[in-house]
Parts: C-alpha cells; structure tokens; sequence
C-alpha cells in the first residue's frame, strides 16, 4: 500500500538531513503545504529552530502577478520561512531523496481574508461572522479559491495535488484560542451554527423555496433550547430534521450541496479533496478523496462506506502525532482494517509535527506493512 505523509515546506528548507529522514520512515510521498492557514506549528527536529509561527494564510510560493494583478482578493504572501520559493526548494530536496511530491493547498480558510474583506465571510443565523471562513458560494470568493487552487497545484516538481477545504468553514473549526466549549453541542447544532446567511445564501435558499428571513428565524428558535439547557446532542441529518424540521434541514441541504458543487467543478484536477463531500459528486471532478481514519473501527467504516465501489484512489488519513490524538502505535492494525475496506492508499499526519518515538513507530509499521 502506497503510503505518504504531510509536511510543510518550512520542516525541510534549512535542515539538510529532513529529506533522507523523510524517506527513511518508508514513505513514498510527500504532501506538501503549497496554500496553508495560519498556525503554530513545532519543528522536533530542525537545527535552526524549534516553533514556526505562520501569523496568516498564505502561499509558499512567489504567486503569478500578472493572475493577480488588480484583484481585490489575492493571496498573500509568506514571511516566516527563508527565501523567496520554500515550496520548490523542499519540494526540490524531497524529490532527490526519492519521494513523489503532491501539493496540499487549502482554499476556504483565511482568518487575514476575513479581516480585510469581511463581506467575504461566513454569516450565521445570527448576523455574526466567521472571518475565518470565506462564503464559497460568492461569485468573488469562489473566483479567487479556484485560481488559487489552479495556481498552488501547479508549481513545478508537483506530482499531484491534494485540496483541503473546498467547501465552508463553520463553528467548529478552531479559531485562535477558542473558548467556545461551555456547551456542548453535536454536529447538528454545529450545522445550524455554521450555516450562512450572507447575502448570496440568502437568495439562495430563496431558489430552493425556503424564505431566508423565516430559515434564519427557524434556526435560531431551534438553537435556544442549547444556549438555555446546557447543549444539544443531535447528530446527523436525522438531527438536523429533528432540530430545525425536515422541510428547512432539507432546503438547507439542498442549498450547500448546490453551491459546493458548482464551486468543485470549477476547480482543478486531477487531484484528491479532503472530505465533507458528497461521493457521487467529489468524484466526478477529483481522482479521489482522502478520508480521516483515525479512531476506532466503526468510525473507518461509517467513513469509508459511503465511497465503497465507487473508483478511484482512497486515501486513508491517519493521526501519527500521540500528543494531537494520533495512534501510531496501533498504524499496522488500523491501515490493514481501512484496507478490507477498500483503501488503497495511506496519508500520515504529520511527519514533521511528530516525536522521535512516534516517528520510529511508523517506519516500525510501513516496514511490516509492506
């Protein structure tokens, strides 16, 4: 089973020896951030430091001027890694190692975009945006993330091209130092609380049938039993129908899945999406997806069911990483079993975040694996 990892430009440009390292752990692969968010990020092992802060998101790489030139919405550009193109010079010194190189770019998810251009944001039921989550139904938005993603897949040494976040960003995702746990809610009420309500959703839900003015309303009454009682444990699209009423969770449904595929069709292959997708859809217009899998059994089987037989590469993601939730331990055991359910490929997360001991577990497991 082919098996690649994650990794930033900045684990590799200025340590000579990250490379050979790479490649020692039995990997063929690299995806490699070309279009990242804004992180903290710890760097074990590299001789010249050992905290990265990427302070935005931004491209690892000189971005076409004439692509962007007068453009209100571009990307921004990096400061925090050494010389003018780290991705190609990573890129560069992993493909001499050995590895097959793919892009990792992430698209909707840009907290700097958001501040400087909040029409651009996510709005929810309640009129607070989300500046870390760009709309991906705006015409505007959704032209810039497609060139972007046409440009960040691009650059030269890239074997193919991994898209994170094609679709929105909602209130779960971390922002900063979140302080948002005091109650407990489930993906359903998550789903309300990440559902837009900025001008183009509007009239979006308007073209499925569901006045915007009455949803908004909808889904706020659905959401004060939470905020008074302490959480909402709703899961699934049953959940949702239970919370907000089959007629609006279904206008809702059928809004999203409209607006996410016009935008996936736009962008460019081939190429595989992190998932949040529909299979019939992400599938049409990418080589394949790669689907998280760590956890237990019963979580890979709800995750991968729904691409069973559909074609393909299905890449299994797996958290490497102990002190972020990762079991690399258990990698030859969970591997084997997304393998019976049909995974051809392996993404390890994140070989350049990883300990010493969780690095020698996973060289210890591909080595077994084959």
């Amino acid at each position: 089973m082919k098996a690649g990892a994650f990794l930033y430009p900045w684990d590799v440009v200025g340590d000579p020896d990250a490379a050979a390292r790479i490649a020692d752990l039995g990997v063929r692969q690299v995806t490699l951030a070309s279009a990242y968010h804004s992180t903290r990020a710890l760097t074990p092992r590299h001789p010249a430091h050992r905290i990265v802060t990427a302070e935005h998101a931004a491209v690892l790489y000189p971005p076409d001027p004439d692509r962007w030139a007068g453009r209100s919405l571009a990307p921004y550009r990096q400061s925090w890694t050494p010389g003018d193109d780290p991705y190609g010079e990573a890129a560069d010194a992993l493909a001499a190692a050995g590895l097959e190189v793919h892009s990792w770019v992430v698209l909707a998810h840009s907290s700097r975009l958001g501040a400087e251009h909040p029409d651009t944001s996510v709005v929810n039921a309640y009129g607070d945006r989300y500046p870390w989550a760009p709309c991906i139904a705006r015409p505007d938005v959704r032209a810039y993330l497609v060139d972007l993603a046409a440009e960040a897949a691009a650059r030269p040494g890239t074997h193919g091209t991994e898209l994170e976040s094609c679709g929105w960003y909602g209130f779960a995702h971390l922002h900063a130092h979140d302080k948002v746990a005091g109650v407990g809610l489930g993906d359903a009420a998550q789903y309300l609380m990440s559902l837009c309500f900025c001008a183009v959703c509007r009239e979006g839900y308007g073209d499925v049938g569901a006045d915007p003015e009455a949803l908004s309303a909808a889904v706020r009454r659905a959401l004060e039993p939470a905020w008074s009682g302490g959480g909402s444990p709703e899961s699934g699209r049953d959940g949702i129908a239970k919370l907000l009423g089959p007629t609006y969770a279904d206008a809702t449904l059928r809004w999203r899945g409209r607006a996410r595929t016009g935008s996936r069709r736009r962008t460019p292959g081939p190429g595989a999406g992190l998932v949040g997708v529909e299979p019939e859809h992400v599938l049409a217009v990418a080589d394949g997806v790669v689907l998280p899998c760590t956890g237990s059994d019963a979580v890979r089987e709800a995750v991968l069911g729904p691409f069973a037989g559909r074609g393909g590469v299905r890449a299994a993601n797996f958290g490497v990483v102990t002190g972020m939730g990762g079991s690399p331990r258990t990698l030859e055991r969970d591997a084997a079993h997304a393998a019976s359910l049909g995974v051809d490929q392996l993404r390890l997360y994140h070989a350049g975040l990883a300990s010493g001991p969780d690095l020698e577990a996973v060289a210890a497991a591909l080595s077994r694996l084959g």
